[in-house]
C-alpha cells in the first residue's frame, strides 16, 4: 500500500511573482486618449485657474528703501551723503502707508521727495537701485543696474519709481478694507438670496400646474416657459429698462422707486433663471406614487395637508437643486447688473470694472476668488443633497395621474397665463423697441435698428462671428466631451485615472464665467506660454466657451453611456472587434438622442453668452451677444434689443433644424427600439 503525499504547508511556500494583466492594444489607445482629453482640461481650466489664483496674491508695493540719492550743490558739483527716498519720506512726510499700494503698471515720481525741487534748477542728482530687483524708469528707459547715475533737474524730475513685486494677503486686506468693494458681497447675497425665493416659488407653481392638474395648453405653456433661455442674460434688462424705465411704458407701477439697482436686478434674474427651476422641479414633480395620494384620501387628510405631506416631501430633492442652481446662476451672472445695476455693485460686475476700468488685474482676481467661494460652496451642497436622494418610483409605484378639478384648474391655468404673459411680454417689449424709430418720440416702424453696421459694437460681422463660434463649438465640444465620458465609463481598470478625469470635468459647473474669462487672460497673454498664439482669436473663444459648459454635456453623456451595458465591450472583445469600432457602430448611433442633446446646448449657451468671452475677443472676433453689451453701453439701447433679439430668433430655428434632423437621424439609429 502507497503512502499518501503530505500535504504541502502553504504559509511556507516562497511567494510567487505578481501577475499583472497585459494591457491590450485597445487599453492603451483609450488610456492615451484619456490623458490626450485630460491634458487638454488642465491646459485650459487648471493652470489658467492657478494662474488667476497666484495672481490675487501677488501684491505691488514701493520699497523707497530700495534706492539712494544723492543732491549736488547750486554748482552742480559737490554732492549730498546718499540718503534713501524711505528717509526723505520720513522727513517730509510725502505718502501715507496707502499709497506704497500700487498695480503691476505702478510710478511713483522721485521729485516728489524734495519739497524744493524745480526742473529749472541747476541742482544735479544721482540715483541708483540698492538691491538687484530695484528698479526705476528715466522717460521710457528702465534702469536696474546698481551704478550711480547723474542726471539734471529736468531729467530728474522723469525719474519714477517701480513698485516690487511680493506675494501675500496684500490685495485681499485692501479689498476688504474698501467699503465700495467689499459692499459687493452683501449685494450680491441679497440680490441672488431674494431671486432665488421668487423664483423657485414661481416655478414650483407653474410645474405643478404642468404635471399636477388637468388644465390646457400645458405644451403652448412648457415652451413659453422655455423661451428664456434663448436669449442672453443682458436682454431682460433692456426689456425693463423700456418698462420701467426714465421714459418707461409703466413707470408709474413703481411708485417713484427706480428700476436701476437691486428691483431691476431681481425682476430681471427671475426672468432669465426661471427655465432652469422649472426644468428641475418639473422633473421632480413628474415623478410620484400615486398610493401616497389614495393613501392620504383613505385617512381623510385634507388637500393641504396632503400637500405639506406628500407633494412637498416628494419634491424636496428637486426643490434644493432648484433653489441652488438658480442662486448660482444670479450671483455670477454678469450681464443683467451691469445693463440694469446703475450704482448697485455686485462681485460679477466689480470684475469687470477692476480689470476694464482700471486695469488692475490684481484685484480682479482677487473679487474672482471671492466670487468663487459661494459658487463652490453652493454646488457642493447641492452635490450632497443629491447624493442622498434615493428613488421615489419603485416597480410597485403606481404613476400619479391627475384628476380634472374644475376649480383648481381654473385657477392654475390663470396663473400660468399671468407667467407666459410676463414672458412673452419682457421679450415683445425688447421686439417692439428694436422696430420702432426713436422711442418715445417717433414710434413709427422701421429697420433702422438693424443696421448694425452703423454702431458701435460689431456691426453684422459680430453676429455671423456668433454663429461660428456657435457652430464650432456644438460640433468639437460634443466630439470632445463626449469621447471623454466615453473613456471614463468605459476604460478597463485605470481607475486613479478616471476619478481624475471626472473630478476636472466636474469642475467647471463651479467656476462661473467671469473667473474663467479672467483666468485666461492670466494664462492664454503671457507671452511665455506656447499657446500665446490662439489668444485674440477664435480658437481661444471656443475653447472658453467648451470648457464652461463641459459639465452639463459631460453628465448627459455620461448617464447615457451608463444605461449601456458592458456586455457590449465584452462581446465585442470575444469576437476580437477593435473597440473603436464598437465606438462607432455601436456605442454613437445608441447614444444618438443624448449627442444631438449636447450639441442643441452648446450651440444656444454659446449664442447666449458673455460673462466668459468678454474679456478675450478681439475686433475681429467681436460676439453678437457682447455686441449687445457695447451697444448698450453706447446708449444704443434699441439696436441692442434688436441685437438680442436676432439671438433668440437664431436660436429658435436652430432648435426648429435641430428637431426636425433630430427625427431624420433618430429615426435612422433608433429604429431598434421600435418593437
Amino acid at each position: 500500500m502507497t503512502a499518501a503525499p503530505d500535504t504541502p504547508d502553504l504559509s511556507t511556500l516562497p511567494p510567487g511573482p505578481k501577475l499583472r494583466p497585459k494591457l491590450s492594444r485597445d487599453d492603451i489607445i483609450m488610456r492615451g486618449s484619456m490623458i490626450i482629453i485630460g491634458l487638454y482640461l488642465v491646459a485650459t481650466l487648471v493652470f489658467p485657474l492657478y494662474a488667476m489664483l497666484s495672481k490675487s496674491f501677488s501684491t505691488f508695493t514701493y520699497n523707497l528703501s530700495a534706492y539712494e540719492v544723492q543732491v549736488s550743490d547750486e554748482a552742480g558739483v559737490n554732492f549730498s551723503d546718499p540718503v534713501t527716498f524711505a528717509e526723505l519720506d520720513a522727513l517730509y512726510g510725502v505718502l501715507d502707508e496707502g499709497d506704497l499700494i500700487a498695480g503691476s503698471d505702478g510710478r511713483l515720481g522721485a521729485a516728489q521727495f524734495f519739497p524744493d525741487f524745480s526742473f529749472r534748477s541747476p541742482v544735479n542728482y544721482r540715483i541708483r537701485n540698492l538691491s538687484p530687483e530695484g528698479r526705476y524708469l528715466i522717460g521710457s528707459d528702465l534702469e536696474s543696474s546698481l551704478d550711480w547715475v547723474e542726471l539734471d533737474s529736468n531729467t530728474f524730475r522723469r525719474v519714477q519709481l517701480r513698485p516690487e513685486q511680493s506675494f501675500g494677503f496684500g490685495n485681499f486686506q485692501t479689498y476688504f478694507s474698501t467699503p465700495a468693494l467689499s459692499n459687493s458681497i452683501k449685494n450680491s447675497v441679497f440680490i441672488a438670496t431674494v431671486s432665488t425665493i421668487i423664483t423657485v416659488t414661481l416655478a414650483f407653481w407653474f410645474a405643478f400646474a404642468l404635471n399636477r392638474s388637468c388644465m390646457r395648453f400645458k405644451g403652448v405653456f412648457r415652451l413659453i416657459a422655455m423661451a428664456p433661455i434663448l436669449v442672453p442674460s443682458l436682454l431682460p434688462g433692456i426689456a425693463l429698462v423700456y418698462l420701467f424705465g426714465n421714459q418707461g411704458m409703466l413707470k408709474e407701477l413703481l411708485f417713484g422707486a427706480s428700476i436701476y439697482g437691486p428691483i431691476g436686478i431681481i425682476i430681471g434674474s427671475v426672468f432669465f433663471t426661471f427655465p432652469h427651476a422649472f426644468l428641475i422641479i418639473s422633473t421632480a414633480l413628474s415623478i410620484s406614487d400615486a398610493r401616497l395620494y389614495e393613501a392620504a384620501t383613505s385617512l381623510r387628510a385634507s388637500p393641504w395637508r396632503t400637500f405639506w405631506t406628500v407633494t412637498i416631501p416628494g419634491a424636496r430633492y428637486g426643490l434644493v437643486s432648484a433653489a441652488f442652481v438658480v442662486f448660482n446662476l444670479v450671483i455670477t451672472d454678469f450681464g443683467l447688473p451691469k445693463v440694469i445695476g446703475g450704482q448697485y455693485n455686485v462681485l460679477a460686475v466689480d470684475i469687470y470694472k477692476q480689470v476694464i476700468g482700471q486695469q488692475n488685474f490684481q484685484m480682479g482676481a482677487v473679487v474672482s476668488v471671492v466670487l468663487v467661494l459661494p459658487a463652490i460652496v453652493a454646488f457642493a451642497i447641492d452635490r450632497f443633497v443629491q447624493s442622498k436622494q434615493v428613488a421615489l418610483l419603485s416597480a410597485r409605484s403606481v404613476p400619479y395621474e391627475a384628476k380634472p378639478n374644475r376649480k383648481a384648474d381654473w385657477v392654475l391655468f390663470g396663473y400660468s397665463c399671468l407667467i407666459g404673459i410676463f414672458i412673452i411680454g419682457m421679450l415683445a417689449v425688447c421686439q417692439f423697441a428694436a422696430l420702432v424709430k426713436f422711442w418715445p418720440y417717433d414710434l413709427s416702424f422701421s429697420l433702422n435698428n438693424y443696421d448694425f453696421n452703423r454702431m458701435d459694437g460689431g456691426g453684422w460681422a459680430a453676429y455671423f462671428n456668433s454663429i461660428k463660434m456657435a457652430l464650432l463649438t456644438a460640433v468639437i465640444g460634443t466630439a470632445v466631451i463626449f469621447f471623454g465620458a466615453y473613456l471614463v465609463e468605459k476604460s478597463n481598470g485605470f481607475k486613479t485615472g478616471r476619478s481624475i478625469f471626472q473630478m476636472f470635468a466636474m469642475l467647471p459647473m463651479a467656476i462661473p464665467g467671469m473667473v474663467l474669462g479672467l483666468a485666461y487672460i492670466f494664462f492664454f497673454n503671457n507671452p511665455e506660454n506656447p499657446l500665446n498664439a490662439i489668444y485674440g482669436t477664435m480658437t481661444i473663444l471656443v475653447v472658453c466657451t467648451i470648457t464652461h459648459f463641459y459639465t452639463v454635456s459631460h453628465l448627459t453623456a455620461s448617464t447615457a453611456l451608463q444605461q449601456m451595458d458592458r456586455e457590449f465591450e465584452s462581446v465585442s472583445s470575444s469576437l476580437k472587434q477593435p473597440t473603436l469600432k464598437l465606438f462607432g457602430r455601436v456605442t454613437v448611433p445608441v447614444c444618438m438622442p443624448a449627442i444631438l442633446d449636447i450639441s442643441i446646448y452648446m450651440f444656444v449657451n454659446a449664442m447666449t453668452t458673455v460673462s466668459a468671452v468678454v474679456f478675450l475677443y478681439a475686433p475681429a472676433t467681436a460676439l453678437a451677444s457682447i455686441a449687445v453689451l457695447n451697444m448698450d453701453d453706447a446708449g444704443d439701447i434699441a439696436p441692442a434689443a434688436a441685437m438680442g433679439m436676432m439671438i433668440f430668433y437664431t436660436n429658435a430655428v436652430a432648435r426648429i433644424i435641430h428637431l426636425i434632423a433630430s427625427r431624420g437621424i433618430l429615426g435612422r439609429t433608433q429604429a431598434w427600439r421600435q418593437r
